[in-house]
């Protein structure tokens, strides 16, 4: 098998699954998403795309119902022995399959918790369970209860995370040596996400986000290349990715002299990232964190140009996005502890002028605050 950690490290997080599960009173978590999965057991795969549950009991016997093509999927990677296949047909319904298995489990008429909140179970397949469901057992929303889990690293995972910060800045030096005048978007991209494959990473959860120009302004990848021009701007979004825990940097190169606007709006951006990451700190709220960064940027005259969250938290995710729950927004009362990882982003978009700046890294929560992954320098980015 494939496992990138030791077999004690899934016993003591299924173990604590199970106290967590035992707390809210349910006697089996029906895991849909894909970052519980691979967590829990290690098993790794992209077939969430179709049904498949992961069924966890209260005693901590599993067994994980799928698709053929990742039976062996399931036995390479992952610690899970219990593996059951639904079978491809012409009016296939699974919700048929996992209500048999759960019946077979003796958990008919038993409190069920549901990862309800997972792109795996669409509201198709939702529909379909709760269909199946009604009257045999009694479901809950339990979207929360793994992720909540997941939030404090172990220090195995902490060296993931570390390596794909490494990972990150890689891609970060590639960019700002491929970036020049003339050159086409695509061959930056290219030169980044080598960067990581070549360090030994993974695809990332979403795709790079870059854009020049106009489009430096947004904040989504979309397809379709340019070249740069003599004076322009190149914001960057990207994650060095290594066993699937991801590390995350944002910059706005800028092409040509930079101007007056860009040299204050790079200002705002670094001053509010650092006091965003003094903030970084157990006891503190995420919601702290997040006025910190607004009251910088509203002090540098930036209200109409930011955005109303400024980072979140990472770890292990699948597509279609990196982001992990939670995420820095006003009044989010999730408290911060050590062995964290979040992504912090200062975005400045000013569509009048038609300028972006931003400027983003990641850090591990310690005792003593955030520590800073990227060895980067912060500095305004010109070429």
């Amino acid at each position: 098998m494939a496992l990138h950690f030791d077999r004690k490290d899934y016993d003591q997080r299924k173990e604590k699954t199970v106290v967590a599960m035992v707390e809210r009173g349910l006697d089996a978590l029906l895991m849909f998403k894909q970052e519980s999965m691979y967590w829990l057991t290690g098993y790794d795969t992209f077939g969430y795309c179709f049904f498949q549950c992961l069924i966890l009991r209260a005693d901590g016997e599993m067994v994980l119902l799928t698709r053929a093509p990742d039976l062996r999927q399931a036995q390479n990677t992952s610690i899970i022995d219990d593996i059951r296949i639904w079978v491809d047909r012409d009016g296939a319904t699974p919700a048929d399959d996992l209500k048999d298995l759960l019946k077979r489990g003796g958990l008919e008429g038993k409190r069920l918790g549901i990862e309800y909140d997972a792109t795996g179970l669409t509201a198709a397949r939702g529909k379909q369970v709760d269909a199946k469901l009604e009257g045999f057992a009694v479901a809950t929303d339990a979207s929360e209860l793994v992720s909540t889990l997941r939030l404090v690293k172990s220090d195995a995972e902490l060296d993931y995370v570390r390596r794909a910060a490494e990972l990150a800045d890689d891609a970060l030096h590639a960019a700002v040596d491929t970036t020049k005048a003339g050159v086409d978007e695509g061959a930056i991209l290219a030169a980044m996400q080598g960067a990581v494959f070549q360090g030994g990473g993974d695809y990332p959860g979403n795709p790079f986000i870059i854009g020049s120009g106009p489009d430096a302004l947004l904040c989504r990848y979309k397809s379709g290349r340019r070249k740069l021009d003599e004076k322009d701007q190149l914001t960057l979004e990207f994650a060095g990715v290594y066993r699937q825990y991801h590390a995350c940097l944002m910059r706005t190169l800028v092409i040509g002299e930079p101007s007056t606007r860009e040299v204050a709006m790079a200002a705002a951006a670094e001053e509010a990232l650092l006091a965003c990451e003094e903030a970084l700190r157990p006891g503190n709220v995420m919601g702290t964190v997040f006025d910190t960064h607004a009251q910088v940027m509203d002090a540098h005259g930036m209200r109409a140009h930011r955005l109303n969250a400024c980072g979140y938290s990472l770890g292990t995710v699948y597509a279609p996005c990196w982001m992990d729950w939670p995420m820095f927004y006003t009044g989010n009362p999730v408290i911060i502890e050590a062995n964290m990882v979040f992504f912090l982003h200062m975005i400045l978009m000013d569509s009048e002028a038609g300028l972006a700046m931003c400027l983003g890294r990641t850090s591990i929560v310690t005792e003593t605050g955030a520590d800073v992954l990227s060895k980067a320098s912060i500095d305004l980015l010109v070429r």
